[in-house]
């Protein structure tokens, strides 16, 4: 199977008050509306328009939008 093709499930997350960069697990069945920065205690949320923090602040869309299924 083309490894392309498949969904992820790790993204990191940039942190865009202290450039903190933090892999993490997403949800599969879930949206995620808040994740706490590690590195200096904000508190992120989806940019307006995007369905979660991991489509605003991480490397990697959610696995539904990955999958063309919309937001979660």
């Amino acid at each position: 199977m083309d490894t392309d093709a498949e969904t992820k499930t790790r993204s990191t997350i940039t942190c865009p008050a202290c450039g903190t960069r933090t892999p993490e697990t997403m949800p599969t069945d879930a949206c995620q509306f808040f994740y706490e920065c590690p590195g200096c205690g904000e508190v992120l949320r989806p940019k307006p328009g995007d369905c979660c923090v991991f489509c605003s602040w991480g490397d990697v869309p959610c696995p539904p939008i990955q999958a063309d299924k919309g937001c979660c």
